[in-house]
């Protein structure tokens, strides 16, 4: 599924769009709650991953939602996040589901590409 943040795509005919999906996770601001183990190991190695886990957990979902719709692409993708508690803060990614059709031959091969990838991948890993 291609997820971009621009509001186009180029070399694809936006055929129906679908409307809002969204992805939402929540995160601890506790370092050591994320699995971070201490502050000189943790601090620029876990806790980055720790970040990127959240950010493409929340894709993961939004990209779920979008498959139910029957999408083939998210156009507009951006995050948002706000503070659930004190200890807790709510990542939401989304973005407009779409049927996009490829009209350009450089589509089309990339098209193919991620049809080709994604017959690859064992099912439990297609959200």
């Amino acid at each position: 599924m291609l997820v971009v943040t621009t509001d186009s795509l180029p070399g694809y005919d936006v055929r129906v769009v679908l409307g809002e999906v969204l992805g939402v996770t929540a995160s601890t601001r506790n370092p050591y709650a994320a699995g971070i183990r201490s502050p000189a190991t943790g601090e620029r190695g876990d806790m980055a991953h720790v970040l990127v886990q959240t950010r493409a957990r929340a894709i993961e979902q939004m990209m779920v939602a979008a498959r139910r719709r029957g999408a083939n692409a998210i156009l507009g993708m951006r995050f948002d996040n706000r503070d659930i508690t004190s200890m807790w803060v709510e990542i939401v990614a989304y973005g407009t589901a779409v049927v996009a059709v490829p009209v350009t031959p450089e589509a089309q091969r990339q098209y193919d590409a991620m049809q080709a990838e994604s017959n690859r991948l064992p099912e439990e890993e297609i959200i």
